[in-house]
Protein backbone atom coordinates (compact mmCIF):
# COMPACT_ATOMS: atom_id res chain seq x y z
CA UNK A 1 0.00 0.00 0.00
CA UNK A 2 1.06 3.39 -0.52
CA UNK A 3 0.83 4.48 2.92
CA UNK A 4 3.05 1.83 3.66
CA UNK A 5 6.02 3.39 1.54
CA UNK A 6 5.88 6.76 4.18
CA UNK A 7 7.74 4.92 6.38
CA UNK A 8 10.65 3.91 4.07
CA UNK A 9 13.25 6.22 4.05
CA UNK A 10 15.45 5.19 0.94
CA UNK A 11 17.23 9.09 0.85
CA UNK A 12 18.91 8.52 4.59
CA UNK A 13 21.50 5.71 3.60
CA UNK A 14 24.45 7.63 4.19
CA UNK A 15 22.52 8.74 7.44
CA UNK A 16 22.18 5.04 8.22
CA UNK A 17 25.87 4.23 7.57
CA UNK A 18 27.26 7.97 10.14
CA UNK A 19 24.70 6.94 12.44
CA UNK A 20 25.43 2.60 12.76
CA UNK A 21 28.96 2.99 12.54
CA UNK A 22 29.20 6.18 14.68
CA UNK A 23 27.65 5.19 17.86
CA UNK A 24 28.95 1.76 17.44
CA UNK A 25 32.45 3.39 17.52
CA UNK A 26 31.40 5.28 20.82
CA UNK A 27 30.48 2.48 21.96
CA UNK A 28 33.95 1.10 21.65
CA UNK A 29 35.95 3.49 23.04
CA UNK A 30 33.27 3.55 26.67
CA UNK A 31 34.17 -0.43 26.75
CA UNK A 32 37.87 0.33 26.26
CA UNK A 33 37.33 3.43 28.97
CA UNK A 34 35.61 0.78 31.41
CA UNK A 35 38.21 -2.30 30.48
CA UNK A 36 41.16 0.22 31.45
CA UNK A 37 39.59 2.15 34.79
CA UNK A 38 37.49 -0.04 36.38
CA UNK A 39 38.67 -2.75 38.07
CA UNK A 40 40.75 0.03 39.66
CA UNK A 41 38.35 2.62 40.38
CA UNK A 42 34.97 -0.30 41.39
CA UNK A 43 36.74 -3.80 41.20
CA UNK A 44 37.07 -6.00 44.18
CA UNK A 45 39.78 -4.17 45.47
CA UNK A 46 38.75 -0.62 43.94
CA UNK A 47 37.70 2.44 45.77
CA UNK A 48 34.11 1.72 45.88
CA UNK A 49 34.10 -2.10 45.18
CA UNK A 50 31.25 -3.34 43.35
CA UNK A 51 30.73 -6.42 45.34
CA UNK A 52 29.93 -4.01 48.85
CA UNK A 53 27.62 -2.52 46.35
CA UNK A 54 25.86 -5.32 45.85
CA UNK A 55 24.91 -5.76 48.84
CA UNK A 56 22.40 -3.34 49.30
CA UNK A 57 21.30 -3.38 45.73
CA UNK A 58 17.95 -3.52 44.01
CA UNK A 59 17.93 -5.45 40.60
CA UNK A 60 14.62 -4.37 40.03
CA UNK A 61 15.54 -0.80 39.58
CA UNK A 62 18.91 -1.68 38.17
CA UNK A 63 19.14 -4.30 35.45
CA UNK A 64 22.72 -5.61 35.20
CA UNK A 65 24.47 -8.93 34.54
CA UNK A 66 26.27 -8.33 37.88
CA UNK A 67 23.12 -9.00 40.06
CA UNK A 68 24.07 -12.42 40.83
CA UNK A 69 28.04 -12.29 40.58
CA UNK A 70 30.62 -9.68 40.47
CA UNK A 71 34.72 -10.01 39.47
CA UNK A 72 36.74 -8.30 37.47
CA UNK A 73 37.28 -11.47 35.34
CA UNK A 74 33.76 -10.89 34.28
CA UNK A 75 33.89 -7.16 34.03
CA UNK A 76 36.81 -7.95 31.85
CA UNK A 77 34.88 -10.74 29.85
CA UNK A 78 32.13 -8.01 29.21
CA UNK A 79 34.17 -5.17 27.98
CA UNK A 80 36.09 -7.51 25.60
CA UNK A 81 32.72 -8.88 24.33
CA UNK A 82 31.68 -5.31 23.41
CA UNK A 83 34.96 -4.17 22.07
CA UNK A 84 34.56 -6.85 19.91
CA UNK A 85 31.13 -6.29 18.66
CA UNK A 86 31.45 -2.49 18.63
CA UNK A 87 33.89 -3.67 16.26
CA UNK A 88 32.15 -5.64 13.68
CA UNK A 89 29.53 -2.70 13.84
CA UNK A 90 31.80 -0.34 12.91
CA UNK A 91 32.98 -2.57 10.26
CA UNK A 92 29.46 -3.09 9.01
CA UNK A 93 30.02 -6.83 8.94
CA UNK A 94 26.68 -7.19 10.99
CA UNK A 95 25.11 -4.64 8.76
CA UNK A 96 25.65 -6.99 5.33
CA UNK A 97 22.40 -9.75 6.97
CA UNK A 98 19.17 -9.56 7.51
CA UNK A 99 18.25 -6.42 9.84
CA UNK A 100 17.68 -8.53 12.57
CA UNK A 101 21.65 -9.10 13.10
CA UNK A 102 22.56 -5.61 13.84
CA UNK A 103 19.58 -5.35 15.96
CA UNK A 104 21.04 -8.07 17.99
CA UNK A 105 24.17 -6.34 18.14
CA UNK A 106 23.58 -3.05 19.29
CA UNK A 107 20.77 -4.26 21.48
CA UNK A 108 23.67 -6.62 23.30
CA UNK A 109 25.86 -3.54 23.53
CA UNK A 110 23.34 -1.76 25.14
CA UNK A 111 22.46 -4.80 27.82
CA UNK A 112 26.33 -5.04 28.23
CA UNK A 113 26.85 -1.29 28.99
CA UNK A 114 23.99 -0.91 30.96
CA UNK A 115 25.24 -3.26 33.38
CA UNK A 116 28.43 -1.62 34.03
CA UNK A 117 26.42 1.75 34.55
CA UNK A 118 24.56 0.28 36.82
CA UNK A 119 26.50 -0.65 39.16
CA UNK A 120 29.32 2.44 38.09
CA UNK A 121 28.34 4.37 41.17
CA UNK A 122 29.77 7.97 41.08
CA UNK A 123 32.27 7.29 38.38
CA UNK A 124 29.56 6.56 35.85
CA UNK A 125 27.06 9.35 36.62
CA UNK A 126 27.48 11.26 34.16
CA UNK A 127 25.05 12.39 31.34
CA UNK A 128 26.23 11.00 28.41
CA UNK A 129 26.59 7.62 29.97
CA UNK A 130 22.51 6.98 29.28
CA UNK A 131 22.83 8.99 26.01
CA UNK A 132 24.89 6.54 25.26
CA UNK A 133 22.72 3.32 26.34
CA UNK A 134 19.60 5.81 24.51
CA UNK A 135 21.49 6.34 21.28
CA UNK A 136 22.26 2.57 20.82
CA UNK A 137 18.93 1.33 21.67
CA UNK A 138 17.54 3.62 19.09
CA UNK A 139 19.53 3.09 16.29
CA UNK A 140 19.43 -0.63 16.83
CA UNK A 141 16.14 -0.66 14.57
CA UNK A 142 17.88 1.46 11.84
CA UNK A 143 18.17 -1.98 9.95
CA UNK A 144 21.04 -3.61 7.18
CA UNK A 145 21.77 -2.79 3.94
CA UNK A 146 19.40 -5.12 3.13
CA UNK A 147 16.54 -2.96 4.47
CA UNK A 148 15.77 1.30 3.70
CA UNK A 149 15.86 3.11 6.78
CA UNK A 150 12.74 3.34 8.42
CA UNK A 151 11.69 6.83 8.45
CA UNK A 152 9.98 6.95 12.30
CA UNK A 153 13.03 6.02 14.23
CA UNK A 154 15.46 8.34 12.15
CA UNK A 155 12.81 10.90 13.82
CA UNK A 156 13.40 9.30 17.10
CA UNK A 157 16.66 10.30 16.52
CA UNK A 158 15.99 13.58 15.43
CA UNK A 159 14.38 13.59 18.65
CA UNK A 160 17.54 12.94 20.73
CA UNK A 161 19.20 15.51 19.37
CA UNK A 162 16.31 18.00 19.86
CA UNK A 163 16.37 16.87 23.99
CA UNK A 164 19.80 16.89 24.04
CA UNK A 165 20.21 20.41 22.13
CA UNK A 166 16.90 21.82 23.62
CA UNK A 167 17.30 20.70 26.94
CA UNK A 168 20.82 22.18 27.51
CA UNK A 169 19.66 25.53 26.25
CA UNK A 170 16.67 25.51 28.88
CA UNK A 171 18.82 24.32 31.68
CA UNK A 172 21.16 27.60 30.70
CA UNK A 173 18.33 30.07 30.38
CA UNK A 174 16.95 28.58 33.41
CA UNK A 175 20.30 28.71 35.55
CA UNK A 176 23.05 30.95 36.16
CA UNK A 177 22.25 34.97 35.13
CA UNK A 178 26.02 34.73 33.69
CA UNK A 179 24.36 33.09 30.48
CA UNK A 180 21.20 35.84 30.25
CA UNK A 181 24.15 38.63 30.34
CA UNK A 182 26.56 36.94 28.16
CA UNK A 183 29.24 36.65 30.30
CA UNK A 184 29.27 32.98 30.64
CA UNK A 185 31.85 32.05 27.90
CA UNK A 186 34.23 35.17 30.20
CA UNK A 187 34.86 31.76 32.60
CA UNK A 188 33.99 28.57 30.81
CA UNK A 189 36.34 27.56 28.89
CA UNK A 190 39.15 28.23 31.95
CA UNK A 191 37.14 26.53 34.45
CA UNK A 192 35.64 23.65 32.67
CA UNK A 193 36.08 20.13 34.22
CA UNK A 194 38.90 18.97 32.01
CA UNK A 195 40.57 21.60 29.59
CA UNK A 196 42.05 20.81 26.03
CA UNK A 197 44.96 21.82 24.24
CA UNK A 198 42.57 24.62 22.93
CA UNK A 199 41.21 26.15 25.61
CA UNK A 200 43.76 28.83 26.53
CA UNK A 201 43.75 29.96 23.26
CA UNK A 202 39.40 30.33 23.69
CA UNK A 203 39.72 31.95 26.89
CA UNK A 204 42.33 34.99 26.02
CA UNK A 205 39.94 35.30 22.63
CA UNK A 206 38.31 39.31 23.50
CA UNK A 207 35.28 39.60 25.52
CA UNK A 208 33.00 40.52 22.48
CA UNK A 209 33.82 37.71 21.17
CA UNK A 210 33.06 35.47 23.86
CA UNK A 211 29.54 37.10 24.13
CA UNK A 212 28.57 35.83 20.60
CA UNK A 213 29.42 32.83 21.48
CA UNK A 214 26.61 32.52 24.31
CA UNK A 215 24.47 34.62 21.69
CA UNK A 216 25.81 31.80 19.13
CA UNK A 217 25.22 29.04 21.63
CA UNK A 218 21.39 30.12 22.72
CA UNK A 219 20.33 30.08 18.58
CA UNK A 220 22.29 26.48 17.65
CA UNK A 221 20.00 25.15 21.36
CA UNK A 222 17.32 26.87 21.35
CA UNK A 223 16.23 27.70 18.19
CA UNK A 224 18.36 25.34 15.40
CA UNK A 225 16.34 22.18 16.91
CA UNK A 226 12.93 22.76 15.81
CA UNK A 227 14.43 22.97 12.23
CA UNK A 228 15.55 19.41 12.36
CA UNK A 229 12.13 18.26 12.02
CA UNK A 230 11.35 20.77 8.72
CA UNK A 231 11.67 19.62 5.00
CA UNK A 232 14.80 19.35 3.61
CA UNK A 233 17.25 20.96 2.82
CA UNK A 234 16.44 23.14 5.89
CA UNK A 235 16.63 20.01 8.02
CA UNK A 236 19.97 19.13 6.89
CA UNK A 237 20.80 23.14 7.31
CA UNK A 238 19.79 22.54 11.00
CA UNK A 239 21.93 19.33 11.52
CA UNK A 240 24.86 21.63 10.06
CA UNK A 241 24.78 24.24 12.95
CA UNK A 242 24.20 21.92 15.15
CA UNK A 243 27.68 19.83 13.81
CA UNK A 244 29.41 22.68 14.20
CA UNK A 245 29.02 24.07 16.74
CA UNK A 246 29.66 20.32 18.57
CA UNK A 247 33.15 20.35 17.01
CA UNK A 248 34.15 24.10 18.64
CA UNK A 249 33.13 22.11 21.80
CA UNK A 250 35.28 19.49 21.19
CA UNK A 251 38.45 21.72 19.83
CA UNK A 252 37.58 23.44 23.10
CA UNK A 253 37.65 21.06 25.88
CA UNK A 254 37.18 17.33 26.81
CA UNK A 255 33.72 16.37 27.33
CA UNK A 256 34.59 12.21 26.52
CA UNK A 257 31.83 11.44 23.75
CA UNK A 258 29.29 13.79 24.74
CA UNK A 259 29.86 16.19 21.43
CA UNK A 260 30.67 13.58 19.54
CA UNK A 261 27.63 11.44 20.03
CA UNK A 262 25.72 15.15 19.25
CA UNK A 263 27.68 15.35 15.72
CA UNK A 264 26.93 11.62 15.25
CA UNK A 265 23.23 11.95 16.08
CA UNK A 266 22.95 14.94 14.15
CA UNK A 267 23.11 13.22 11.35
CA UNK A 268 19.65 11.64 11.46
CA UNK A 269 18.64 15.14 9.94
CA UNK A 270 20.98 14.94 6.88
CA UNK A 271 19.42 13.42 3.59
CA UNK A 272 21.64 11.85 0.98
CA UNK A 273 21.27 14.61 -1.60
CA UNK A 274 22.42 17.33 0.59
CA UNK A 275 25.14 15.18 1.78
CA UNK A 276 26.15 14.44 -1.62
CA UNK A 277 26.15 17.93 -2.48
CA UNK A 278 28.54 19.45 -0.01
CA UNK A 279 30.75 16.35 -0.25
CA UNK A 280 30.36 15.04 -3.98
CA UNK A 281 32.79 12.68 -3.38
CA UNK A 282 29.73 10.55 -1.69
CA UNK A 283 27.80 8.41 -3.71
CA UNK A 284 24.36 9.55 -4.12
CA UNK A 285 22.63 6.34 -4.34
CA UNK A 286 22.81 4.57 -0.91
CA UNK A 287 20.20 2.05 -2.13
CA UNK A 288 19.52 -1.33 -0.13
CA UNK A 289 21.81 -4.33 -1.95
CA UNK A 290 19.76 -5.26 -5.51
CA UNK A 291 17.20 -7.15 -5.41
CA UNK A 292 15.25 -5.99 -1.91
CA UNK A 293 12.20 -4.02 -2.23
CA UNK A 294 10.47 -1.78 0.74
CA UNK A 295 11.40 -3.45 4.00
CA UNK A 296 9.43 -6.84 4.96
CA UNK A 297 6.19 -6.77 7.27
CA UNK A 298 7.82 -8.52 10.15
CA UNK A 299 10.44 -5.40 10.14
CA UNK A 300 8.18 -3.09 9.76
CA UNK A 301 5.98 -4.07 13.13
CA UNK A 302 9.56 -4.57 14.68
CA UNK A 303 10.11 -1.04 14.54
CA UNK A 304 6.65 0.07 14.91
CA UNK A 305 6.74 -1.45 18.45
CA UNK A 306 9.53 0.11 18.90
CA UNK A 307 8.50 3.67 17.39
CA UNK A 308 5.33 3.40 20.38
CA UNK A 309 7.64 2.68 22.80
CA UNK A 310 9.77 5.30 22.45
CA UNK A 311 6.53 7.58 22.03
CA UNK A 312 4.82 6.39 25.12
CA UNK A 313 8.08 7.17 27.02
CA UNK A 314 8.74 10.47 25.82
CA UNK A 315 5.61 11.66 27.72
CA UNK A 316 7.75 12.00 30.97
CA UNK A 317 10.78 14.18 29.41
CA UNK A 318 8.30 16.72 27.45
CA UNK A 319 6.86 17.25 30.50
CA UNK A 320 10.33 17.64 32.40
CA UNK A 321 11.42 20.36 29.66
CA UNK A 322 7.92 22.23 30.53
CA UNK A 323 8.65 22.33 34.17
CA UNK A 324 9.90 25.16 35.61
CA UNK A 325 12.19 22.53 38.07
CA UNK A 326 13.80 21.39 34.91
CA UNK A 327 15.61 17.83 35.47
CA UNK A 328 18.99 18.15 34.16
CA UNK A 329 20.36 14.46 33.15
CA UNK A 330 17.78 12.59 34.79
CA UNK A 331 16.32 9.29 33.65
CA UNK A 332 12.78 8.38 33.74
CA UNK A 333 12.51 4.66 33.60
CA UNK A 334 15.03 1.95 34.78
CA UNK A 335 16.42 1.02 31.32
CA UNK A 336 17.52 4.72 30.73
CA UNK A 337 15.72 5.19 27.39
CA UNK A 338 14.23 8.71 26.48
CA UNK A 339 15.67 10.43 29.03
CA UNK A 340 16.52 14.32 29.81
CA UNK A 341 19.72 15.97 29.18
CA UNK A 342 21.30 19.05 29.77
CA UNK A 343 24.77 20.56 31.11
CA UNK A 344 26.66 24.33 32.79
CA UNK A 345 23.44 25.39 33.79
CA UNK A 346 25.68 27.73 35.79
CA UNK A 347 28.98 28.25 35.20
CA UNK A 348 31.49 28.21 38.03
CA UNK A 349 33.55 31.13 38.25
CA UNK A 350 37.24 30.71 39.63
CA UNK A 351 39.05 27.31 39.27
CA UNK A 352 40.12 25.44 42.16
CA UNK A 353 42.79 22.46 42.20
CA UNK A 354 43.00 19.56 44.61
CA UNK A 355 46.58 19.00 44.71
CA UNK A 356 47.68 15.50 46.37
CA UNK A 357 51.38 15.30 47.15
CA UNK A 358 53.46 12.66 49.07
CA UNK A 359 56.57 12.44 51.14
CA UNK A 360 59.26 9.84 52.06
CA UNK A 361 59.83 11.78 55.22
CA UNK A 362 59.69 10.21 58.66
CA UNK A 363 57.99 14.03 59.78
CA UNK A 364 55.25 15.34 57.53
CA UNK A 365 56.53 18.81 58.55
CA UNK A 366 56.27 21.75 55.65
CA UNK A 367 60.14 21.62 55.07
CA UNK A 368 59.39 17.95 54.35
CA UNK A 369 60.16 16.72 50.52
CA UNK A 370 56.72 17.56 49.26
CA UNK A 371 56.01 15.76 45.61
CA UNK A 372 52.93 15.75 43.73
CA UNK A 373 51.18 13.08 41.78
CA UNK A 374 50.50 13.74 38.06
CA UNK A 375 47.22 13.09 36.59
CA UNK A 376 46.40 12.25 32.97
CA UNK A 377 44.23 15.02 32.33
CA UNK A 378 43.28 17.39 35.36
CA UNK A 379 45.68 20.55 35.37
CA UNK A 380 48.69 19.94 37.74
CA UNK A 381 51.93 20.72 35.86
CA UNK A 382 52.04 25.01 35.12
CA UNK A 383 53.76 24.02 31.56
CA UNK A 384 52.09 21.22 30.54
CA UNK A 385 49.72 21.72 27.57
CA UNK A 386 46.43 20.01 28.22
CA UNK A 387 45.91 16.71 26.45
CA UNK A 388 42.88 15.95 23.98
CA UNK A 389 40.92 13.01 25.35
CA UNK A 390 37.74 13.33 24.35
CA UNK A 391 35.91 11.23 23.19
CA UNK A 392 37.85 8.96 25.90
CA UNK A 393 36.97 9.36 29.27
CA UNK A 394 39.30 9.73 32.52
CA UNK A 395 36.84 9.22 35.29
CA UNK A 396 39.27 10.13 37.85
CA UNK A 397 40.05 13.01 36.62
CA UNK A 398 36.82 14.11 36.02
CA UNK A 399 35.73 13.34 39.72
CA UNK A 400 38.57 15.32 41.15
CA UNK A 401 37.22 18.38 39.52
CA UNK A 402 33.94 18.12 41.31
CA UNK A 403 35.66 17.40 44.81
CA UNK A 404 36.26 21.41 45.53
CA UNK A 405 32.80 22.35 44.31
CA UNK A 406 31.28 19.24 46.46
CA UNK A 407 33.65 18.33 49.35
CA UNK A 408 36.95 16.39 49.34
CA UNK A 409 35.66 14.26 52.09
CA UNK A 410 34.18 11.50 49.35
CA UNK A 411 34.75 7.96 50.99
CA UNK A 412 35.93 7.52 47.23
CA UNK A 413 38.83 10.15 47.75
CA UNK A 414 39.77 8.53 51.19
CA UNK A 415 40.09 5.27 49.63
CA UNK A 416 42.27 6.88 46.75
CA UNK A 417 44.59 8.49 49.34
CA UNK A 418 44.71 4.71 50.98
CA UNK A 419 46.14 3.13 47.57
CA UNK A 420 48.52 5.95 47.51
CA UNK A 421 49.68 5.18 50.35
CA UNK A 422 50.26 1.69 49.70
CA UNK A 423 51.69 2.15 45.93
CA UNK A 424 48.69 -0.24 44.67
CA UNK A 425 49.90 -0.48 41.24
CA UNK A 426 46.74 -0.66 39.74
CA UNK A 427 45.75 3.24 41.18
CA UNK A 428 49.11 4.61 39.97
CA UNK A 429 48.29 3.68 36.34
CA UNK A 430 45.41 5.54 36.35
CA UNK A 431 47.60 8.59 36.81
CA UNK A 432 50.44 10.34 34.23
CA UNK A 433 53.45 10.16 36.53
CA UNK A 434 54.11 8.67 40.51
CA UNK A 435 56.74 10.85 41.74
CA UNK A 436 58.06 7.88 43.83
CA UNK A 437 58.29 5.69 41.50
CA UNK A 438 56.28 2.40 42.60
CA UNK A 439 57.62 3.37 46.51
CA UNK A 440 55.16 3.77 48.91
CA UNK A 441 55.21 7.34 50.64
CA UNK A 442 55.05 7.78 54.36
CA UNK A 443 52.17 10.42 54.37
CA UNK A 444 49.95 11.90 51.82
CA UNK A 445 48.09 15.22 52.02
CA UNK A 446 45.87 17.22 50.16
CA UNK A 447 46.45 20.77 49.45
CA UNK A 448 43.81 23.55 47.29
CA UNK A 449 45.15 25.72 44.63
CA UNK A 450 43.36 28.71 42.61
CA UNK A 451 44.43 28.38 38.97
CA UNK A 452 43.83 30.52 36.07
CA UNK A 453 45.26 30.23 32.47
CA UNK A 454 48.31 32.49 31.89
CA UNK A 455 47.95 35.63 29.99
CA UNK A 456 50.21 35.72 26.73
CA UNK A 457 53.02 38.18 28.43
CA UNK A 458 53.22 35.84 31.38
CA UNK A 459 53.84 32.77 29.51
CA UNK A 460 56.45 34.63 27.34
CA UNK A 461 57.67 35.72 30.49
CA UNK A 462 57.85 32.26 32.36
CA UNK A 463 56.59 29.47 29.81
CA UNK A 464 54.04 28.49 32.18
CA UNK A 465 50.50 27.75 30.73
CA UNK A 466 48.94 28.23 34.43
CA UNK A 467 49.10 30.63 37.25
CA UNK A 468 48.27 29.05 40.79
CA UNK A 469 47.68 30.39 44.30
CA UNK A 470 47.62 28.31 47.17
CA UNK A 471 44.58 28.56 49.21
CA UNK A 472 44.41 26.20 51.63
CA UNK A 473 45.22 22.63 53.48
CA UNK A 474 42.63 20.56 52.30
CA UNK A 475 42.99 17.23 54.31
CA UNK A 476 46.00 17.29 56.72
CA UNK A 477 48.99 14.61 56.57
CA UNK A 478 47.65 11.20 56.81
CA UNK A 479 49.70 7.94 57.13
CA UNK A 480 48.48 4.02 57.10
CA UNK A 481 48.49 4.31 60.47
CA UNK A 482 45.74 6.33 60.51
CA UNK A 483 46.95 9.39 62.37
CA UNK A 484 46.87 12.64 61.15
CA UNK A 485 48.85 15.81 61.34
CA UNK A 486 47.42 19.16 61.38
CA UNK A 487 49.82 21.72 60.27
CA UNK A 488 51.44 24.21 63.15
Amino acid sequence: MDWVSWFDAPEYGFARQVLQRGVAALFFVAFLSSLNQFPALLGERGLLPVPDYLDGFSARRRPTLFRWRYSDRLLRGVCLTGLAISALLVAGIPQLGPPWVPLIGFLALWLLYMSIVNVGQTFYGFGWEMLLLEAGFTVAFLGSDQTEPPRTILILLAWLVFRLEFGAGMIKIRGGREWRDLTALYYHHETQPMPGPLSRQAHLLPKPFHRLEVLGNHFAQLVVPFFLFAPQPVASAAAGIVIFTQLWLVASGNFAWLNWMAVVLAFAAVSDPVAHAVMPFLPLDWNPQEGSRGNPPYWLAITLVATMLLVVLSYWPVRNLLSKGQLMNASFNRWQLVNTYGAFGTVTKHRVEIVVEGTLDEEPEDSADWREYAFKGKPGDLRRLPRQWAPYHLRLDWLMWFLPLRTVHEVWFYAFLTKLLEADQRTLRLLRADPFDGDPPRWVRVNSYLYRFATRAEFRETGERWVRMPLYEAIPPLSLGGSRRRRR
